[in-house]
Protein backbone atom coordinates (compact mmCIF):
# COMPACT_ATOMS: atom_id res chain seq x y z
CA UNK A 1 0.00 0.00 0.00
CA UNK A 2 1.63 3.29 -1.14
CA UNK A 3 1.11 6.50 0.41
CA UNK A 4 1.13 9.90 -0.85
CA UNK A 5 0.34 13.50 0.24
CA UNK A 6 -1.58 15.72 -2.39
CA UNK A 7 -0.77 19.46 -1.67
CA UNK A 8 -3.00 20.70 -4.12
CA UNK A 9 -6.36 18.82 -2.69
CA UNK A 10 -7.79 21.42 -0.77
CA UNK A 11 -7.17 24.33 -3.19
CA UNK A 12 -9.79 25.92 -5.04
CA UNK A 13 -8.85 26.32 -8.21
CA UNK A 14 -7.98 22.44 -8.62
CA UNK A 15 -8.84 21.12 -11.92
CA UNK A 16 -12.47 19.45 -11.79
CA UNK A 17 -10.68 16.80 -13.60
CA UNK A 18 -8.38 16.37 -10.59
CA UNK A 19 -10.91 15.82 -7.95
CA UNK A 20 -10.12 11.96 -8.22
CA UNK A 21 -7.19 11.66 -5.24
CA UNK A 22 -6.31 8.67 -7.49
CA UNK A 23 -4.59 10.71 -10.34
CA UNK A 24 -3.70 13.90 -8.21
CA UNK A 25 -1.17 15.83 -10.27
CA UNK A 26 1.67 16.73 -7.45
CA UNK A 27 1.62 13.44 -5.27
CA UNK A 28 4.24 13.61 -3.28
CA UNK A 29 5.15 10.39 -2.20
CA UNK A 30 5.50 9.21 1.26
CA UNK A 31 6.48 5.33 0.40
CA UNK A 32 5.66 1.94 0.56
CA UNK A 33 3.51 -0.46 3.63
CA UNK A 34 3.18 -3.55 3.19
CA UNK A 35 1.38 -5.77 5.56
CA UNK A 36 1.22 -9.07 7.06
CA UNK A 37 -2.04 -10.44 7.15
CA UNK A 38 -3.25 -13.26 9.86
CA UNK A 39 -5.37 -15.38 7.31
CA UNK A 40 -5.79 -18.50 9.96
CA UNK A 41 -7.02 -16.37 12.73
CA UNK A 42 -9.29 -14.00 10.50
CA UNK A 43 -9.89 -15.74 7.21
CA UNK A 44 -12.67 -14.04 6.02
CA UNK A 45 -11.51 -10.24 7.21
CA UNK A 46 -8.47 -11.38 5.30
CA UNK A 47 -9.70 -12.38 2.57
CA UNK A 48 -11.89 -9.27 2.09
CA UNK A 49 -9.27 -6.68 2.87
CA UNK A 50 -6.83 -8.98 -0.13
CA UNK A 51 -10.14 -8.57 -2.30
CA UNK A 52 -10.10 -4.31 -1.60
CA UNK A 53 -6.61 -4.10 -2.11
CA UNK A 54 -6.36 -6.19 -5.46
CA UNK A 55 -8.99 -4.60 -6.47
CA UNK A 56 -7.62 -0.99 -5.95
CA UNK A 57 -10.68 0.40 -4.66
CA UNK A 58 -8.41 1.93 -1.82
CA UNK A 59 -6.52 3.86 -4.61
CA UNK A 60 -7.51 7.36 -3.67
CA UNK A 61 -8.81 7.43 -0.02
CA UNK A 62 -7.84 9.57 2.57
CA UNK A 63 -6.19 9.21 6.05
CA UNK A 64 -9.31 11.26 7.16
CA UNK A 65 -8.36 10.75 10.97
CA UNK A 66 -5.16 10.42 12.80
CA UNK A 67 -5.42 10.61 16.67
CA UNK A 68 -1.10 11.29 17.36
CA UNK A 69 0.74 8.77 19.29
CA UNK A 70 -2.56 6.60 18.79
CA UNK A 71 -3.41 5.46 15.31
CA UNK A 72 -4.42 6.53 11.92
CA UNK A 73 -7.94 5.17 10.01
CA UNK A 74 -8.41 5.09 6.45
CA UNK A 75 -11.21 3.10 3.79
CA UNK A 76 -14.40 5.43 4.88
CA UNK A 77 -16.73 3.98 2.49
CA UNK A 78 -19.15 5.99 0.39
CA UNK A 79 -20.06 7.76 -3.20
CA UNK A 80 -17.78 10.95 -2.80
CA UNK A 81 -14.67 9.86 -4.45
CA UNK A 82 -14.30 13.59 -4.72
CA UNK A 83 -13.96 13.63 -0.77
CA UNK A 84 -11.41 10.66 -0.32
CA UNK A 85 -14.91 7.73 -0.08
CA UNK A 86 -14.08 4.28 -1.35
CA UNK A 87 -16.87 1.84 -2.85
CA UNK A 88 -17.02 -1.82 -2.33
CA UNK A 89 -15.81 -3.81 -4.96
CA UNK A 90 -17.46 -7.27 -6.09
CA UNK A 91 -16.91 -10.35 -4.79
CA UNK A 92 -16.69 -9.47 -0.86
CA UNK A 93 -18.83 -11.67 1.44
CA UNK A 94 -20.50 -10.94 4.68
CA UNK A 95 -18.11 -11.12 7.71
CA UNK A 96 -19.51 -13.11 10.00
CA UNK A 97 -16.35 -12.90 12.57
CA UNK A 98 -17.71 -9.03 13.32
CA UNK A 99 -20.18 -10.88 15.75
CA UNK A 100 -17.32 -13.74 16.68
CA UNK A 101 -15.85 -13.37 20.17
CA UNK A 102 -12.79 -15.30 18.52
CA UNK A 103 -11.90 -13.12 16.23
CA UNK A 104 -11.27 -9.83 18.98
CA UNK A 105 -8.79 -12.33 20.69
CA UNK A 106 -5.97 -10.66 19.05
CA UNK A 107 -5.03 -7.12 20.61
CA UNK A 108 -3.67 -3.74 20.04
CA UNK A 109 -0.01 -4.64 21.52
CA UNK A 110 2.85 -2.60 19.27
CA UNK A 111 3.08 -0.13 16.51
CA UNK A 112 2.02 -0.90 13.36
CA UNK A 113 -1.16 -3.14 14.06
CA UNK A 114 -3.35 -3.86 11.41
CA UNK A 115 -7.14 -3.89 12.52
CA UNK A 116 -11.01 -3.48 11.07
CA UNK A 117 -12.54 -0.48 12.42
CA UNK A 118 -15.53 -1.52 13.87
CA UNK A 119 -16.07 0.10 17.58
CA UNK A 120 -13.82 3.86 15.58
CA UNK A 121 -15.47 3.14 12.45
CA UNK A 122 -16.47 6.81 10.86
CA UNK A 123 -18.89 5.51 8.18
CA UNK A 124 -22.37 7.69 8.04
CA UNK A 125 -25.18 5.55 9.34
CA UNK A 126 -27.40 5.73 5.68
CA UNK A 127 -23.95 3.77 4.37
CA UNK A 128 -24.31 1.39 6.81
CA UNK A 129 -27.66 0.97 6.62
CA UNK A 130 -27.45 -0.41 2.83
CA UNK A 131 -28.46 -4.51 3.01
CA UNK A 132 -24.94 -4.40 0.87
CA UNK A 133 -22.72 -2.79 3.10
CA UNK A 134 -19.17 -4.18 3.94
CA UNK A 135 -16.72 -2.54 6.29
CA UNK A 136 -13.84 -1.37 4.47
CA UNK A 137 -12.39 0.83 6.85
CA UNK A 138 -9.47 0.38 8.71
CA UNK A 139 -6.80 1.69 11.48
CA UNK A 140 -2.80 1.25 11.85
CA UNK A 141 -1.13 2.13 15.41
CA UNK A 142 1.51 4.37 15.42
CA UNK A 143 2.89 3.62 18.62
CA UNK A 144 5.00 4.77 20.70
CA UNK A 145 3.56 2.39 23.11
CA UNK A 146 -0.25 -0.55 23.16
CA UNK A 147 -3.48 0.70 22.29
CA UNK A 148 -5.38 -0.92 25.13
CA UNK A 149 -8.67 1.17 24.12
CA UNK A 150 -8.89 -0.76 20.81
CA UNK A 151 -8.82 -4.16 22.18
CA UNK A 152 -12.70 -6.29 21.82
CA UNK A 153 -13.74 -3.49 19.36
CA UNK A 154 -11.74 -3.91 16.30
CA UNK A 155 -10.77 -7.29 14.88
CA UNK A 156 -7.07 -7.11 14.00
CA UNK A 157 -5.67 -8.80 11.17
CA UNK A 158 -2.24 -8.05 10.26
CA UNK A 159 0.97 -5.92 11.33
CA UNK A 160 3.00 -3.86 8.84
CA UNK A 161 6.07 -6.10 8.29
CA UNK A 162 7.91 -2.77 6.12
CA UNK A 163 7.51 0.76 5.87
CA UNK A 164 6.91 1.69 9.64
CA UNK A 165 9.20 4.69 8.60
CA UNK A 166 6.01 5.97 6.27
CA UNK A 167 3.40 5.18 9.58
CA UNK A 168 5.76 7.33 11.20
CA UNK A 169 5.91 9.92 8.76
CA UNK A 170 2.05 10.04 8.54
CA UNK A 171 1.39 10.07 12.69
CA UNK A 172 3.85 13.12 12.35
CA UNK A 173 1.18 14.87 10.51
CA UNK A 174 -0.53 17.65 12.21
CA UNK A 175 -4.06 17.74 12.80
CA UNK A 176 -7.39 19.70 13.77
CA UNK A 177 -7.55 19.81 17.42
CA UNK A 178 -10.41 22.12 18.87
CA UNK A 179 -9.78 24.46 21.97
CA UNK A 180 -11.11 23.49 25.34
CA UNK A 181 -14.36 26.21 24.91
CA UNK A 182 -14.82 24.88 21.49
CA UNK A 183 -14.96 21.32 22.96
CA UNK A 184 -17.39 22.27 25.81
CA UNK A 185 -19.87 24.23 23.70
CA UNK A 186 -20.01 20.78 21.66
CA UNK A 187 -20.42 18.57 24.79
CA UNK A 188 -23.13 21.02 25.61
CA UNK A 189 -24.61 20.71 22.10
CA UNK A 190 -24.52 17.10 22.17
CA UNK A 191 -25.96 17.01 25.29
CA UNK A 192 -29.15 18.33 24.20
CA UNK A 193 -29.50 16.59 20.84
CA UNK A 194 -28.26 18.59 18.60
CA UNK A 195 -27.36 16.85 15.48
CA UNK A 196 -24.86 19.22 14.50
CA UNK A 197 -22.70 18.33 17.27
CA UNK A 198 -21.52 15.20 15.82
CA UNK A 199 -21.01 16.25 12.52
CA UNK A 200 -18.63 19.07 13.74
CA UNK A 201 -16.94 16.25 16.32
CA UNK A 202 -16.04 14.30 13.45
CA UNK A 203 -13.50 17.19 11.89
CA UNK A 204 -11.31 16.36 15.39
CA UNK A 205 -8.39 14.61 14.62
CA UNK A 206 -8.40 15.47 10.61
CA UNK A 207 -5.21 15.87 9.16
CA UNK A 208 -4.10 19.46 8.36
CA UNK A 209 -2.51 17.48 5.50
CA UNK A 210 -4.00 15.60 2.62
CA UNK A 211 -2.89 12.10 3.32
CA UNK A 212 -4.03 9.27 0.44
CA UNK A 213 -3.44 5.84 -0.23
CA UNK A 214 -1.91 6.50 -3.73
CA UNK A 215 -1.36 2.51 -4.85
CA UNK A 216 -2.43 -0.80 -3.64
CA UNK A 217 -2.65 -4.35 -4.74
CA UNK A 218 -1.20 -7.40 -3.46
CA UNK A 219 2.57 -8.73 -3.23
CA UNK A 220 2.63 -12.74 -4.51
CA UNK A 221 4.93 -14.45 -1.94
CA UNK A 222 7.05 -17.58 -3.97
CA UNK A 223 8.48 -20.06 -1.84
CA UNK A 224 12.32 -20.72 -2.35
CA UNK A 225 12.86 -23.79 -4.60
CA UNK A 226 14.30 -26.66 -1.77
CA UNK A 227 16.32 -27.75 -5.58
CA UNK A 228 19.74 -25.48 -5.76
CA UNK A 229 19.94 -23.87 -8.85
CA UNK A 230 22.68 -24.95 -11.16
CA UNK A 231 24.88 -22.03 -12.64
Amino acid sequence: MDFSLCASYLRSDRPLGASDLSICPDAEPLGRVVFGLYGRSVPITVSNFRTICASASYRGSLVHKLLPGQFFVAGKQGLRRDKGEVRPPPGLVRNVETVNPKAFELKHVRPGTLSLCLGQNDDDDEVKLDPEYHNMEFLVTTGPGPCPQLDNENIVFGTVLEGMDVVTAIASTPTYQPDEKIRQFNDFAAFIGDERAQVARSTWNRPLKTVYISNCGELKVTKPSLTPTLP
